[in-house]
């Protein structure tokens, strides 16, 4: 009688709304927390980094530029797909992290809230941090905040999903476009949250997620004259410090949230979407 060998399935990137293999040809074994091979997924490489810095600048100027209540619906049918795939993702989290099947719902539940309530922020964050300044001139000032750009966004290794979604959701929402790298150590629970977004509405190259080695991306990410700014998750002081020292080469600004507690309902604070927007104040005459 023959034995079947179990098929394993190789998760690739997912860059500008496609899913291509790592140009280098690399991919990495996916291990459990208990070192078994799970399956396979892409390593990322620096060309795949810059095709991706390619693909959300380009998608950059639509996103931004579709109205506050569009973005919110499209956020909100990307709460929706994770919902109708709660279970499958349950499963993987569940199998990379060791985690019980409560923890799991746990974490799939709070991704899928956390979504949706960054969804309603769209039309609502410019209202309460924008402002109209007093001015000693005949004029009417006002200063309204603006989405920076493209976005590199570093997740940590756990919570593998609801870090990522609660770093990733106040990034866009104001229109800016992202760039992921995910989890290093159960970087599957995100490829999958790619193939999510990729039946979603929302446009391609906003969100691009890469999988791989953090240390062979970050000085590429903390250069690269075309990343606006770094929301830093990761933890990990050494290359912090990295992408510290590279943010003055264009003034990228640099955000860290290593220590915050992702299932605490702080996670949820309208402030993480200032990290990544510009303030610009207009001065418009008084008609006498």
């Amino acid at each position: 009688m023959s034995t079947r060998l179990d098929v394993k399935k190789t998760y690739k990137l997912y860059i500008g709304g496609k899913f291509p293999r790592s140009e280098s040809g690399r991919y990495l074994p996916a291990k459990s927390a208990k070192g078994d091979h799970l399956d396979n997924y892409a390593h990322a490489s620096r060309k795949d980094f810059r095709d991706a810095v390619v693909a959300a600048r380009a998608a950059f100027g639509g996103w931004s530029k579709a109205t506050a209540y569009n973005r919110g619906q499209i956020l909100y049918r990307a709460a929706e797909m994770l919902q109708n795939r709660a279970g499958e993702l349950i499963a993987e989290i569940a199998r990379s992290t060791g985690a019980s099947a409560a923890k799991a719902k746990r974490e799939v539940t709070l991704a899928i809230d956390r979504l949706a309530h960054f969804a309603g922020w769209t039309d609502k964050y410019s209202q309460v941090f924008r402002s109209v300044n007093p001015v000693a001139t005949s004029h009417f000032n006002f200063t309204t905040p603006e989405p920076t750009g493209v976005v590199v966004v570093l997740a940590p290794d756990e919570p593998s999903l609801l870090a990522l979604v609660s770093l990733v959701a106040p990034v866009i929402l104001s229109g800016n476009a992202a760039i992921v790298v995910a989890s290093e150590t159960f970087p599957l629970p995100a490829a999958t949250f790619a193939e999510i977004l990729a039946t979603s509405d929302l446009p391609d190259g906003v969100v691009n997620i890469l999988t791989g080695k953090r240390a062979e991306l970050v000085p590429h990410i903390a250069t690269h004259m075309d990343v606006n700014a770094i929301v830093d998750g990761a933890g990990n002081a050494e290359l912090g410090a990295q992408l510290q020292a590279g943010v003055a080469t264009n003034l990228k600004r640099y955000a860290n949230h290593a220590a915050t507690d992702w299932f605490d309902g702080r996670a949820e604070d309208p402030y993480y979407i200032l990290d990544t927007v510009e303030f610009k104040t207009a001065w418009h005459p008084i008609g006498v």
